[in-house]
């Protein structure tokens, strides 16, 4: 479910008309439904309600502070994976005991600052870096809670580039070999066992993997302890699907996940931590764009968009589909188009959609990606020299630019010419 609806023939954004914001702000430019984010939050909450439990929003999925902000005095912890994204969750307000730190590559300034500035968890992932990690806490005079990422070599049926708990991925340490490594940890200065974690991959549409990943998770949990460690925590990751075409089979809801969560590892008294991104964020947010010519072409007809892969890369990374529909409702019986859909920067993958039936639309109207609020403006550049996307928050009634776009000087201004040219 999101807030972008139809009213009076116009779509909207909560109560807001998106006409409005693309006459203001102009085109291409994020919108993001308030209302919508914190109901995906808190499906995600009442889901776990069973238990004890903390629902860590992925910060990489969308990571604008406004946005942050707004989950986080919901109650929503943090998983970060860089300085970056931690720096954004404090300048929110979230505090340090509700971010955990994730990813395989911390840097030792990375560790430094995290551990000076507070933190409730990091997730090690390899030797040298847990090795790393005790060295910056013991030189700190610190102890660091840790738990340690279990590679379960579970395939998520996922993208190839989203999926993360396979024994080829680069992800975590393998499972067989969890137990000597939590010995090799805990036996470390500055580091204090807390838990497991584990995350199999993102944009999933079936139960099973995590069924089959949290049931080896409740094995190695029962052998820890049995070897003396205090496991308190269970960082299950995130990875939960959304529908990106409305005409797809919806998959399974948070409430559906969260008793495969409580059915595979409820029974050990733990407190459950989850890191979703993609579902809290992703039909939260749209993309508007507009048409700015329709071309003829040998055997098709292109719609050439203002907005471009810079601007929204999934399509063409990964092959994703994102509905698109025109701002202004089509007639009852309008008869459609068939539209390659396509940006203006110079590759021939910048395409959008190809062979694309969908509303007929022409030069200067506005249509809008659905489901763009995950992964579209986090992964945005200046390709092409063309200024960073704008974004948008809307609340009822009201709404505010929380990122500008930057003019032509302000993208100038950040570079340099040496003297010596």
């Amino acid at each position: 479910m999101d807030h972008f609806l139809y009213r009076d023939g116009v779509l909207q954004a909560e109560d807001v008309p998106l006409p409005e914001i693309a006459r203001v702000v102009g085109t291409p430019a994020y919108v993001y439904s308030a209302a919508t984010l914190l109901r995906h939050y808190r499906l995600f909450d009442d889901a776990l309600a069973w238990g004890p439990h903390l629902v860590c929003y992925a910060v990489k999925a969308a990571s604008n502070v406004a946005l942050l902000k707004l989950l986080g005095d919901a109650g929503a912890g943090m998983d970060v994976v860089s300085e970056g994204e931690y720096r954004r969750a404090r300048a929110a307000g979230v505090p340090g005991e509700r971010i955990v730190f994730s990813g395989v590559g911390k840097t030792e300034g990375e560790m430094r600052h995290v551990l000076g500035n507070g933190i409730r968890q990091i997730n090690l992932e390899s030797e040298p870096e847990y090795r790393l990690l005790s060295r910056v806490a013991s030189e700190m005079g610190v102890e660091v809670p840790v738990t340690v990422r279990v590679n379960p070599d579970v395939d998520a049926k996922t993208h190839e580039k989203i999926a993360t708990g396979r024994k080829e991925d680069k992800f975590g340490i393998p499972i067989a070999r969890a137990r000597e490594t939590y010995a090799e940890v805990a036996a470390l200065p500055g580091l204090r066992v807390v838990g497991i974690d584990v995350h199999i991959g993102s944009q999933l549409i079936d139960l099973d993997p995590f069924r089959q990943a949290y049931r080896k998770v409740a094995d190695l949990t029962e052998s820890l302890r049995a070897d003396g460690h205090s496991i308190e925590r269970l960082d299950l990751g995130g990875g939960l699907g959304i529908p990106y075409a409305r005409s797809n089979a919806a998959p399974p809801v948070p409430s559906e996940y969260g008793q495969v969560i409580r059915d595979e590892v409820g029974h050990l008294g733990c407190e459950i931590e989850i890191e979703p991104g993609r579902l809290i964020a992703g039909n939260a947010g749209i993309l508007l764009a507009s048409v700015t010519y329709v071309k003829q072409g040998e055997g098709r007809d292109f719609l050439i968009l203002d907005a471009a892969m810079n601007d929204l890369i999934r399509p063409a990374m990964y092959g994703a589909h994102h509905d698109i529909v025109p701002l202004r409702e089509p007639a009852p019986g309008a008869e459609p188009a068939t539209y390659d859909v396509v940006g203006p920067v110079c590759e021939s993958g910048d395409t959008f959609a190809k062979g694309r039936t969908m509303a007929a639309v022409g030069a200067g109207d506005v249509v809008a990606f659905r489901s763009a609020g995950a992964y579209g403006a986090v992964m945005s550049s200046e390709y092409n020299s063309r200024p960073m996307v704008p974004e948008v928050l809307v609340d009822g009634a009201d709404w505010a630019v929380i990122r500008p776009r930057p003019t032509y000087d302000d993208m100038l201004r950040r570079e340099t010419v040496p003297d010596w040219l």
